[in-house]
This record gives structure tokens, C-alpha cells and sequence, in this order.
């Protein structure tokens, strides 16, 4: 389980840098880190697509689990649900007397919950380890939660770190699950699940980069069919 714990360190290790930096870190590194992520995350996507096994399992379960996640609005739910915690925060804000500041600062904090906790990356990574014993995903977002931590702990401060608990409870939970299904998986199943990643991760790539804003969150339950659509494939098709 060396991935959630060295990622959730990270995450507790940017945290804590970017409250000491505070505003002193330029605008310009802000706006361009974000970019550098979406770019790293682009090729590793690349990478983890090669290792395909069966590219129409792959298809179908990408076509499969999109089709899934959009009609039960899975995106659309967890926005609802943001929105919903927000509103909640902002009723206890309110009935303790705090003002627009602290308002604003619960709302990007809840907000950041949820990019580090629950992103596509973080989800595959654990499972992905999980399942191959390798955790070269979940380090690679280590460095970026690194970086991210700190840019967003500049303006949140040190409640930036704490973020670092929920993410390695969820991720410990994925990949212990996912290690339960080791000895069902073949290795031409691992592949195709890894190909299904990579896509997910390439999504994931352009919308921080800004070229496409793809519904991530409804892409998440081809993670799930990948596997069994992977292995009926092999069983009657080759």
C-alpha cells in the first residue's frame, strides 16, 4: 500500500509548504503548474493505453460505463452534492456569526475534498496498485497533489493538509478492495483495465489543460465493466 501512503504525504507535505510560502509564491507559477499537470497527465494516459490487451472490450466498456455514468448523472450528482455540503457550511457560517471570507474559503475547501480525494486519477491509481502491486500512478499525483497543495494552501492555509486523511481512508479502502480481486484477474484482464485508465487519465489531461471538458466522474464506471467485458472477450472471441 505504498501509493495512498506516500500520495496522502505528499498531499500533507505540499500543505504545509504552500501555508509557509503563503502569497509569496508569483501568479505565474500558479497559472502554470495547473497546465504542466494536465500535460503529465496526458502522457502517462498515453502510456497506460498502450499496454492494451483487447482494444473492443476496451471499447465497450468505455462506451458501456459512459453510457452508464450520464444516465445516472454521476457528475451532475456529485456537483449536487458539493453544492449541498456548501449550502450546509454556509447555514452553520451564518448562524456563528462569520462573514463572506470564511464563506468563500469553505466553498474552495470543499471543492478541493473532492479534486483530491475522489478524482479519476486517484480512483485508478489505488485500484490499479491494488491489483498489479504497482504504484507508479499513485506517485506520479503525489508530485502533482505536491505542487497543487501547496499553490492552493497559499490562499487556504494549513486546512490544505488536512485534506490528506479522508484521501488515504478512500484510497486505502480501493486498493485493498481491488487486491481482493487478484486471483480472478488474468494479465490480458490487467492490461485492458490499465488501457481503460490511461483513457480516463488522458480525459482527465485535456480538461485541467482546458482543451475538453469531458465528464470525467461519468467515465468511472468503465473501471468497474472493463474487466468482466475484458474477460468474456478473451474467453469466446481470442
Amino acid at each position: 500500500m505504498l501509493g495512498p501512503l506516500i500520495n496522502s504525504a505528499a498531499l500533507l507535505a505540499g500543505g504545509g509548504i504552500g501555508a509557509v510560502l503563503s502569497a509569496r509564491l508569483p501568479a505565474r507559477v500558479r497559472e502554470a503548474l495547473p497546465l504542466t499537470c494536465g500535460i503529465l497527465s496526458i502522457g502517462i494516459g498515453v502510456v497506460m493505453v498502450n499496454k492494451v490487451r483487447t482494444i473492443p472490450a476496451v471499447t465497450l466498456a468505455m462506451l458501456a460505463g459512459a453510457f452508464v455514468g450520464e444516465l445516472l448523472w454521476l457528475e451532475r450528482g456529485l456537483e449536487r452534492a458539493i453544492q449541498w455540503l456548501q449550502t450546509v457550511a454556509q447555514r452553520f457560517i451564518r448562524t456563528a456569526g462569520e462573514g463572506a471570507h470564511t464563506q468563500n474559503f469553505v466553498h474552495k475547501y470543499i471543492t478541493l475534498l473532492v479534486l483530491f480525494c475522489v478524482s479519476g486519477m486517484g480512483i485508478f491509481g489505488a485500484m490499479h496498485e491494488g491489483m498489479t502491486g504497482e504504484a507508479s500512478i499513485l506517485m506520479t499525483k503525489a508530485v502533482l497533489d505536491l505542487f497543487t497543495a501547496a499553490i492552493f494552501a497559499t490562499e487556504l492555509g494549513i486546512a490544505v493538509a488536512l485534506i490528506a486523511i479522508p484521501q488515504a481512508a478512500i484510497q486505502s479502502a480501493l486498493f485493498f478492495g481491488a487486491n481482493l480481486l487478484v486471483p480472478l484477474v488474468s494479465p490480458g484482464m490487467q492490461a485492458d483495465f490499465s488501457a481503460c485508465g490511461g483513457l480516463i487519465m488522458l480525459a482527465t489531461g485535456m480538461r485541467i489543460c482546458g482543451i475538453k471538458v469531458f465528464p470525467i466522474v461519468n467515465m468511472l464506471p468503465a473501471l468497474v465493466l472493463v474487466m468482466p467485458i475484458s474477460a468474456l472477450w478473451l474467453r469466446f472471441m481470442g
